[in-house]
């Protein structure tokens, strides 16, 4: 029973990085103020679009880890990746976003990629 919840929620939270990737690739302002620090109208949009690439390319080696190299390798992985969702949380708040985005988005979904993580290594 646990094989298939471990599966699925690391599967589930792969396609969302990549979904994330793909909104600020093709949408870099919206994606941006979703983000919780908008950017500016006039401003650069290589850098989100270096943010959208970073996540597509993080949910991609996700999904590759699961259907090739399997539920430990992937665990680790999301071991790993827990440091992009912490670290947005520190730059939503240092950049005058609010606490409620800083938390309820990016601090939350480190805790659901470790929750993952332990599935996973539990499999």
């Amino acid at each position: 029973m646990l094989t298939p919840i471990a599966y699925g929620l690391a599967g589930v939270l792969d396609l969302f990085v990549v979904f994330i990737g793909a909104r600020f690739l093709l949408q870099p302002q919206p994606a941006a103020a979703g983000y919780g620090v908008p950017a500016k109208p006039n401003g650069d949009d290589a850098y989100l679009t270096i943010k959208g690439l970073r996540d597509a390319t993080f949910g991609i080696m996700g999904l590759v880890l699961l259907a090739f190299a399997g539920a430990t390798a992937e665990a680790w992985f999301m071991l790993v990746i827990a440091l992009a969702p912490l670290g947005d949380t520190l730059i939503v708040l240092r950049h005058g976003g609010t606490r409620a985005t800083a938390f309820g988005i990016h601090f939350a979904t480190a805790v659901v990629v470790l929750i993952s993580a332990g599935l996973l290594f539990a499999v």
